[in-house]
């Protein structure tokens, strides 16, 4: 069984997307469609831009979805996925890929969900810090005994545990991992406090936009960030989809669980090749690939 995923924030690249704009008429028609949807031209900021302006959230995150979206799209009846997933930002290019949701709706609820993320950060004083070499529980643990909001946030592969809250406990989860014997504990450049409840802003106008979205049946099952499951029932997808700006990004279960549901290879759709390496630290033994589009 083939398992398609798609990369989250993080990804994005100057030139990203442009060899599917040249090798491909319909990349260029959805890409210039995606310009008039979000009303500035973003195919020149994923083209031509450089780090910082491809680091803007309200860029990062429509660049990504349209460079996996198009790709999976452009590949046509190559695109054969038994089970999708993607890893947080990465979960609407899944949920378009599977024809949950079409182009036009997928990228309208990224961009509000991107501005919404931006404006939560605004308000609030958060980051995240990556934790590196320590048991899932006692990171766990070590967050319940520090002051103030942190959380367990990106649960990447065994071995890697992304945490999320206030940057002065961030900072103390820090100094306790350290000490608890974690090979490193990394505060990350990030502009906020992702997958905790400092998000919350954002996900009650990202709840409203859900609400207001028309959601298909998926031509196969989604394995859903929040819960780690195979879902294709619609409503379970939205509420889902809702609880994962504020819950952890279970990827590391997901993966797991689809491999004991039958996935033989892992496919990554969209920039880059994080997700092949998480993919081959959870499981050494499954086949792992990029899409590409033939010539």
């Amino acid at each position: 069984m083939k398992a398609y995923i798609f990369p989250g924030q993080g990804a994005q690249f100057s030139g990203m997307g442009k060899n599917l704009f040249e090798q491909s008429d319909m990349a260029k028609t959805l890409f210039n469609s995606a310009n008039k949807i979000l009303g500035f031209d973003i195919t020149k900021i994923m083209f031509e831009g450089n780090q910082d302006e491809l680091k803007q959230t309200k860029v990062t995150q429509p660049a990504i979805f349209l460079h996996s979206v198009i790709l999976a799209k452009c590949l046509g009846n190559n695109f054969n996925p038994d089970m999708v997933a993607g890893h947080s930002l990465g979960e609407f290019s899944a949920l378009v890929a599977n024809n949950t949701l079409d182009f036009e709706s997928g990228l309208r609820l990224v961009s509000k969900r991107a501005k919404a993320m931006q404006k939560a950060c605004e308000q609030s004083d958060g980051t995240m810090a990556a934790i590196l070499g320590l048991e899932n529980k006692i990171v766990e643990s070590a967050c319940e005994e520090v002051n103030g909001v942190v959380v367990a946030a990106n649960y990447n592969c065994p071995g890697q545990l992304v945490i999320s809250g206030e940057i002065e406990s961030i900072n103390q989860a820090c100094k306790l991992m350290k000490d608890k014997g974690a090979r490193r504990a990394l505060v990350l450049p990030v502009g906020g406090a992702f997958h905790s409840p400092l998000m919350e802003p954002a996900r009650e106008k990202l709840a409203d936009a859900i609400e207001n979205t028309k959601f298909n049946t998926p031509s196969c099952p989604i394995y859903q960030n929040v819960s780690a499951t195979a879902v294709s029932n619609v409503n379970t997808i939205k509420k889902n989809l809702i609880a994962q700006l504020i819950a952890p990004v279970k990827w590391s279960q997901s993966v797991e669980r689809m491999i004991f549901d039958g996935a033989k290879s892992f496919i990554e759709v969209g920039p880059g090749n994080v997700l092949q390496g998480l993919v081959k630290k959870i499981n050494r033994d499954k086949l792992t690939s990029s899409a590409v589009l033939e010539n």
